[in-house]
């Protein structure tokens, strides 16, 4: 924050407020403007090079490279009109990104066209957002054309080649009449419980949620981040947009550089010449990824004493996962608060809780049947229905979150589960051209607060609130997610978290692969005819589809079957009427990675996972 202080964004109340009408073009000029010279922006490019090549732009050739890119915009485009960024990682998409924000556009950050996995989500999208031009580099606009070859020449996107428009266009560039509360860009939801809908993003919203990150990591002026997320994704966005109003610059790498090779986001986040505190985000898989084969080769030396905050999010975070990551890397200094498990979402523009910057991770155990009726009560962790929760610390400074009776709106006293209501100027305002999914999503309120304690306190009576779909609890002030409403198996009339089901059956048998299990329920006469089941029974009966791990593949199932029906039936009470192993691949995953379990119980019902299917893109479920 250049010339100024984080106590400058708060009002008499303590609560952030930006003030004077300031919108991201505002922002980055001033940021621009103060830090001509210095970095903004590196990106490593290891396509070419092993030890990868630095490109880098600073702040005075970013507001120049941007402003160009925003006057050809103008001249195609009217504002308010979509603008797709379709681009690989790099600068260019930054500059892409920005750009269309620039430009009184609404830019609508996507993928790369030539990376595979993400084409059924892509037309979606694209269908859903409409864009009026898109913006790409000149080696994927092949590609790009591709995607519209079959729609009417009238009715194709502009295509821009980013790299391609000169400098010298910038010079026509005129700054559009946007406010405060002017649509920034869509971030579309990442689809794991239905189709993706584009959440609108204010720049009041982004700014405010800028600063909430800064808040609660601790970032300053001394502060720069690393990250290899997709640009698509809510979080690695948020990332590459965070340097322009605090800390220092942003290292940016590709996610397969970091896939192939995890020491190179490792290496990245030692201590460097410049001193820096440091900063990163990842979803859990890469701290166990990073931990099994991002080590320092022997007698390499490498300093981690320097991170403030490795923010795990995205994905339900593993107590397995962070201890093997620090088990890995404190002997190199990782402080053993580094890790900091966090919640958000995309309408919430991103971040909503985390751990604080000096608290280590906090991991608890919970009586499972207790869980299962909605109440979290703590047991040793060697008790015999004890299972794991992780904390995700505390809500961030004037944001707002509620455990709320989904079905009666009434606020839940802490201990108790329920789902999880936000409201705050960090909110977007709701999705695109879905006025009625808008309301019922992010226009709700409560008709009955905690006479003490109400974490509500400080909102208005009469307070919007989001409704997140999730289920969760308060322990200690702290907030704890238990799984998404949708996603709760009810067998018998118990509920079952499908995640706590799913990690039963991975603890018993090494045949499975670990992260690829789906646990879902299904009406028992929808069961397949190799499951033998009265046609008459429409009580739900429980499902696990499981892929198989490495050198698994010609094992015989039933007698893995056999042991993880067992264990489940001990540790939960209840049957898995089918169990069906599947080659790696087969399970529908979200575009940010995730199990898309609704997904998998409709290709599950259709019998598109037997046979050894795999699937060929990101498939989204249908509501």
């Amino acid at each position: 924050m250049i010339g100024e202080t984080f106590d400058d964004y708060l009002d008499e109340q303590g609560n952030i407020k930006i003030t004077g009408n300031q919108t991201l073009i505002d922002i980055v000029d001033k940021h621009s403007e103060a830090n001509q010279d210095e970095l903004a922006y590196r990106y490593i490019d290891y396509s070419r090079e092993r030890d990868g090549e630095h490109l880098e732009l600073t702040w005075r050739q970013f507001g120049i490279r941007l402003r160009a890119v925003a006057a050809r915009l103008q001249q195609v485009t009217q504002p308010g009109d979509r603008v797709a960024i379709l681009a690989p990682q790099g600068l260019d998409y930054i500059v892409g990104m920005f750009a269309a924000v620039y430009a009184g556009n609404i830019a609508v950050p996507l993928f790369d066209p030539d990376e595979h996995g993400h084409s059924d989500r892509l037309y979606a999208v694209l269908g859903d957002c409409q864009p009026a031009a898109i913006l790409t580099v000149g080696s994927a606009a092949a590609s790009v054309r591709e995607l519209f070859r079959k729609l009417p020449a009238a009715q194709r996107p502009r295509i821009i080649a980013v790299e391609a428009i000169p400098d010298t266009v910038g010079a026509s560039w005129v700054r559009p009449e946007l406010d405060i509360d002017s649509i920034a860009y869509l971030q579309y939801t990442s689809g794991s419980t239905r189709t993706p809908a584009g959440v609108e993003i204010t720049h009041r919203a982004v700014g405010t949620n800028l600063l909430q990150v800064i808040d609660t990591i601790g970032i300053t002026a001394n502060a720069r981040g690393v990250t290899w997320l997709p640009l698509f994704h809510d979080m690695g966005l948020l990332t590459v947009i965070l340097p322009t109003i605090g800390g220092k610059f942003i290292t940016i790498m590709s996610p397969s550089a970091f896939v192939r090779r995890p020491y190179r986001w490792i290496k990245e986040l030692a201590a460097q010449e410049d001193g820096a505190d440091i900063f990163a985000a990842a979803p859990n898989f890469a701290y166990e990824h990073a931990a099994l084969r991002g080590l320092p080769k022997p007698g390499e030396e490498l300093d981690l004493s320097n991170v403030i905050g490795l923010i795990n999010g995205s994905e339900p975070v593993s107590p397995a996962s962070m201890k093997k990551f620090n088990d890995a890397f404190a002997p190199y200094g990782l402080p053993s608060t580094a890790i900091k498990p966090c919640y958000g979402m995309a309408e919430a523009t991103l971040f909503v809780s985390a751990t604080k910057r000096e608290d280590e991770a906090r991991t608890i155990h919970v009586d499972r049947g207790e869980l299962n009726a909605g109440r979290m009560t703590p047991v040793e962790p060697d008790a015999e229905n004890a299972v794991a929760q992780v904390s995700c610390g505390y809500v961030a400074l004037s944001q707002w979150a509620v455990i709320v009776d989904p079905e009666t709106g009434k606020e839940r006293p802490d201990g108790e589960v329920g789902e999880i209501w936000l409201h705050g100027q960090n909110m977007g305002i709701g999705y695109w051209g879905r006025p009625e999914e808008s309301v019922a999503t992010f226009e709700n309120t409560l008709t009955a607060r905690q006479s003490i304690g109400s974490h509500a306190d400080g909102t208005a009576p009469d307070a919007k609130w989001m409704r997140t779909g999730d289920f969760g609890a308060y322990l200690d002030h702290e907030l704890y997610i238990t799984g998404r409403v949708k996603d709760l198996v009810i067998v018998d009339g118990r509920n079952h978290y499908p995640q706590d089901l799913e990690y039963s059956a991975q603890e018993a048998s090494t045949a499975l692969r670990p992260g690829f299990i789906a646990a879902f329920s299904v009406p028992a006469n929808q069961l397949p005819e190799e499951v033998e089941v009265d046609r008459d029974d429409t009580a739900e009966a429980l499902v696990v589809v499981a892929e198989r791990g490495t050198g698994a593949a010609k094992l015989d199932p039933q007698p893995i079957a056999d042991v993880v029906r067992a264990a489940i039936a001990k540790r939960h009470g209840v049957t898995v009427r089918d169990l069906l192993l599947v080659p790696a691949g087969s399970i529908p995953r979200t575009s940010s990675g995730k199990i898309a379990r609704r997904a998998c119980r409709a290709a599950y019902l259709e019998g598109t996972l037997r046979g050894g299917y795999q699937q060929k893109a990101f498939p989204d479920a249908a509501d």
